[in-house]
């Protein structure tokens, strides 16, 4: 009863002191049970914040699942409501106008590539219900470019809640070239030779000794970036497989029944991750090299 209490006082946002060496006895497991909550939390929040865009969007995708929006197409109700949360985001100025400007960028080049992807001569995956859709280009609904903005879009926010800070980062114009060759990899691996395998090794050279720092609950700490990019490929493959749950696109395996997602399909998303981070760099290079 009296650890309960002595949790229930403890407020971590209010109470920065109680990392300072001396507040508590340093071996006291009230004191390593504080920090490790007031650590879950204030990262439970700043996770939340960052990804908003992407849990809001995501949500909605699965519950029209279930609910059907009378007088509209599916689709088209996702991209207005994404749109709408976009304005919103805006409007209580959760986002700058730099990073609203990452989001389009990236809404253009996803855009470009699902269009490749869902081509007929292609097929890479398929979107069934887009013949219904008035906000649609040929194969793809509008709506679908926003999934590649909700990465754009939290990993602008996670950089600006949690103060990232590198060291060592490799030369920009290096990590530039191979943002390029992954991007292009998407496209040419139907008609060359796949270099993602190659494009993995060339990833921990460029960031095998680096490091993201970031700050949590007054206490600053460190994780290896490639660990990092893992991470965050590892939740999108996760939203990935709710999406197609929702049958809002299937894979071709998907026709006749949902299945998981393989897990090889990590790696695509860990070089998208990371063609997405580095895309985001180009707002925040002065940072890049602040020691």
């Amino acid at each position: 009863m009296t650890l309960l209490i002595e949790l229930w006082r403890f407020t971590p946002l209010e109470n920065p002191t109680v990392y300072e060496r001396g507040n508590y006895e340093e071996n006291s497991f009230i004191v390593v049970l504080r920090q490790s909550i007031a650590f879950l939390m204030e990262f439970t929040r700043k996770q939340a914040y960052a990804c908003l865009f992407g849990a809001v969007l995501l949500a909605v995708i699965f519950l029209t699942r279930y609910f059907t929006i009378p007088f509209i197409s599916r689709y088209d109700f996702i991209f207005i409501f994404a749109i709408a949360t976009q304005f919103a985001l805006i409007a209580l100025k959760l986002e700058t106008k730099r990073e609203v400007l990452m989001v389009a960028v990236f809404h253009v080049l996803a855009t470009m590539m699902e269009l490749f992807k869902t081509s007929p001569g292609v097929g890479s995956w398929v979107y069934p219900q887009v013949g219904e859709a008035v906000f649609h280009i040929r194969t793809v609904p509008l709506f679908s470019g926003f999934l590649y903005s909700a990465v754009g879009s939290y990993l602008a926010r996670v950089w600006r809640m949690f103060r990232f800070r590198f060291s060592p980062y490799p030369p920009f114009w290096m990590t530039m070239v191979f943002a390029a060759m992954a991007y292009a990899n998407f496209f040419t691996h139907h008609f060359l030779p796949d270099i993602r395998i190659s494009l993995f090794i060339i990833a921990v050279l460029l960031y095998g000794r680096s490091f993201v720092y970031f700050t949590i609950a007054a206490r600053e700490r460190r994780m290896p970036l490639l660990l990092g990019f893992f991470l965050v490929a590892l939740f999108i493959w996760i939203a990935e497989n709710i999406g197609t749950f929702s049958s809002v696109w299937l894979y071709p395996f998907q026709a006749h029944g949902w299945s998981l997602v393989p897990f090889h399909k990590l790696g695509a998303w860990f070089l998208l991750m990371m063609v997405s981070f580095i895309l985001i760099t180009t707002i925040h290079k002065r940072s890049l090299y602040e020691q």
